[in-house]
């Protein structure tokens, strides 16, 4: 059964964050040609295509810091940034990976997305999905990381036991997605067999995963269900599974439909429940976290009013630069001045030392002790020694 440990860590509700992987031959360039289609039809303000490592180099709007790279595996990088309900700007940042193993056949290309609007998210407004990859079936970008699984069809589950729980475990500790079971009372038609996802608002058909059951499948789904994840799931019914780690007190009962009718006609109970779910807080994994912190620090694509703020703060952080040295500068040069004027003291301005008297000698048993107090005016400096 899965632990239900806690996270103080959880998605901003500014924030849309999203990951799967493309499939086909050429992944950056059906993302370019979306891109050029949506902005030439005045869908999106601009975009950037970016070389990771050329754009890890650059001087950014914001500081910088380690986990604002992309990391060696990065092919591309894209940025767009488009505007919601007239006024309200979205900046989403798109970077694909190479896979870490192409043992697995299909194993495809990682890609992962972080948008961010300038208020609250809400599910009415488009998809980035659909801004950088189109809303195509013929094009495979829409595969789960956890293998096996797609983001817009309804996945039917395994039929041998342990691969059931495989894939439950996956979902539970890899996916950032909400995942969703649904059981079929009897096996459904054509109309019955399309994705419930498909009748969810915009932004969140890509952030959720549907899951059937057969109908000779209810009791081995239910029994591996309540042993992995503390939840069970009704004949001919559905239910939201629990997030890891989870966030909230999750109540099995509160998203749980008992009868869901698999028909072709919208399921609104379901979808309510589905939209509550999404609506409460919900964790933020590590790899989402850098995510967003490369999408709010490694920033490129700058209005025209943003790249002059960022001129006029490159020109101040200079010049405090330059009048820091310039202090240092001074500082270390009369150091040096009185360092001379010590040393001439003391060796009588001939190169040789003075014969002090006795009494002098007592006070002053070292010649050298007026250059080390100069020398100590240095920071960081120490006595010399003798």
């Amino acid at each position: 059964m899965a632990k239900n440990s806690t996270s103080s860590t959880t998605v901003p509700d500014t924030a849309w964050l999203g990951r799967g992987r493309h499939l086909g031959p050429e992944p950056e360039r059906d993302v370019r040609r979306n891109l050029l289609a949506l902005k030439a039809a005045r869908v999106i303000d601009d975009f950037l295509d970016l070389d990771p490592v050329e754009a890890a180099r650059s001087t950014d709007l914001y500081p910088r810091d380690e986990s604002a790279d992309p990391g060696p595996s990065a092919r591309r990088l894209f940025e767009a940034r488009w505007r919601v309900a007239d006024d309200v700007t979205v900046r989403a940042q798109l970077t694909t990976y190479e896979p870490e193993s192409r043992r697995r056949k299909n194993e495809g290309v990682t890609w992962v997305l972080a948008a961010e609007a300038e208020r609250a998210w809400e599910a009415g407004w488009p998809s980035p999905a659909t801004v950088f990859w189109p809303d195509s079936e013929q094009v495979a970008w829409d595969h789960e990381t956890v293998p096996d699984v797609r983001l817009r069809a309804a996945n039917h589950l395994p039929k041998e036991d342990d691969e059931l729980r495989r894939l439950l475990r996956a979902c539970a500790r890899q996916s950032w997605c909400i995942h969703v079971v649904v059981h079929e009372a009897m096996t459904p038609d054509a109309l019955g067999r399309r994705p419930i996802t498909a009748f969810l608002p915009p932004s969140l058909r890509h952030r959720v995963v549907e899951h059937r059951a057969t109908p000779e499948q209810a009791l081995i789904a239910d029994f591996v269900m309540k042993r992995e994840l503390g939840v069970g799931i009704p004949r001919g019914g559905a239910v939201v599974l629990p997030p890891t780690p989870q966030v909230f007190d999750y109540d099995a009962e509160r998203f749980t439909v008992r009868n869901v009718f698999l028909d072709g006609t919208e399921p609104t109970e379901l979808l309510d429940k589905i939209m509550e779910f999404a609506s409460l807080p919900q964790p933020l994994p590590a790899d989402a976290e850098q995510a967003l912190t490369r999408l709010r620090q490694g920033w490129h694509l700058l209005t025209p009013d943003e790249e002059l703020a960022h001129a006029q703060a490159m020109v101040t952080r200079y010049a405090k630069a330059l009048e820091a040295m310039t202090a240092s500068c001074d500082l270390y040069r009369e150091a040096a001045e009185s360092a001379l004027e010590a040393l001439a003291e003391a060796t009588g301005g001939d190169g040789a030392p003075r014969t002090a008297s006795p009494a002098t000698a007592k006070e002053d048993a070292s010649p050298w002790k007026a250059l080390a107090k100069t020398l100590g005016r240095f920071p960081g400096s120490s006595s010399p020694r003798r």
